[in-house]
């Protein structure tokens, strides 16, 4: 295959993926600050920095309002990691891969493409913005469907598998590390139960509140939901499981050993963690050592299968 086919595909699926993580994002926020009591000091500006975008959006805007943030999560062509910038680049991607990818998604991205360029000035404004952000995150699981269910699994499908994944684990570390910086205090008084809240929203943005509770048993609790969404090998979206399906994919590629020898030890890094010890410290060191790791996998994939020579798509950390 070639390199740059490889390098297509793979950021086609990270790109779709940061537009659902994102649209995820700002649909659980709404209704999060609905439930927290009023004048409970918590925002917009949080799902800034899950996207890592804060010192670009200070460099536009003057506050984390609600207005400056929606536009710049949702259609802010500045922002790489903005619904329209991700969309406009997963489309872009797929266009030139139409004699690789099945037919029946390249027209769903180009529909999707369409509708949210038609609806993004509703959505900030707060119309309609619900059905808006249901139906991003809806049409990219359907594309996500429809080239799991119609492409064909050889190494072109392993290359969108490894960019989903990999934008999977690092849009799950992004979100525990600044949903739980931001959660309310844990002493007792009047904002204590809603801490509870909070970590059902770490949950619910990323789709993971009933299988928690199907798999855990017990009431949402900071150690379980970061052992959960941390170490759980069945749930798609934790960290654990997107390791162990980028190691699959790289098994089926060729010239593997690098790559997949640091999966497999980034792997031993997540199962090995005392989840219990970072719900009460050192879990901002521990996301921030995954991250930079994660990026280093990133690294050694455009290394061992893209041409350095080519500029790699914009993006955020995770980018070269």
């Amino acid at each position: 295959m070639l390199s740059r086919v490889a390098e297509r595909l793979y950021w086609m699926g990270r790109y779709l993926e940061r537009a659902e993580g994102t649209a995820r994002n700002i649909n659980v926020n709404t209704h999060l600050l609905l439930d927290l009591p009023k004048g409970t000091a918590f925002g917009w500006e949080p799902l800034i920095f899950i996207t890592g975008g804060e010192e670009l959006f200070f460099r536009h805007y003057r506050d984390a309002g609600q207005q400056n943030a929606l536009e710049f999560m949702l259609a802010d062509p500045r922002n790489p990691s903005s619904i329209g910038s991700s969309l406009q680049q997963a489309r872009e991607n797929l266009r030139t891969l139409r004699d690789v990818v099945p037919r029946e998604a390249w027209e769903k991205l180009n529909h999707l493409h369409r509708y949210a360029n038609d609806h993004y000035e509703q959505a900030i404004a707060g119309r309609s913005r619900f059905p808006f952000l249901t139906q991003i995150i809806d049409d990219c699981q359907l594309i996500t469907g429809l080239l799991t269910g119609t492409m064909s699994h050889d190494e072109a499908y392993e290359f969108v598998r490894t960019g989903r994944n990999l934008e999977r684990a690092d849009m799950t570390t992004r979100i525990i590390d600044v949903r739980s910086a931001s959660l309310l205090p844990k002493h007792t008084g009047d904002l204590a139960p809603f801490a509870n809240i909070q970590w059902m929203s770490v949950l619910k943005s990323l789709s993971a509140y009933q299988m928690y509770r199907r798999q855990v048993h017990v009431r949402v609790s900071g150690a379980e939901v970061l052992r959960f969404l941390f170490q759980d090998a069945g749930f798609p979206r934790s960290v654990y499981h997107c390791l162990g399906e980028m190691q699959q994919s790289l098994n089926a590629l060729p010239r593997n050993e690098v790559p997949r020898r640091y999966v497999v030890r980034l792997k031993r890094q997540v199962s090995e963690a005392i989840v219990q010890h970072l719900a009460h410290e050192g879990l901002h060191e521990f996301i921030d050592s995954l991250q930079v790791a994660l990026g280093k996998l990133h690294d050694r994939i455009r290394a061992t299968y893209f041409l350095t020579e080519v500029p790699a798509p914009k993006s955020r950390s995770l980018a070269a």
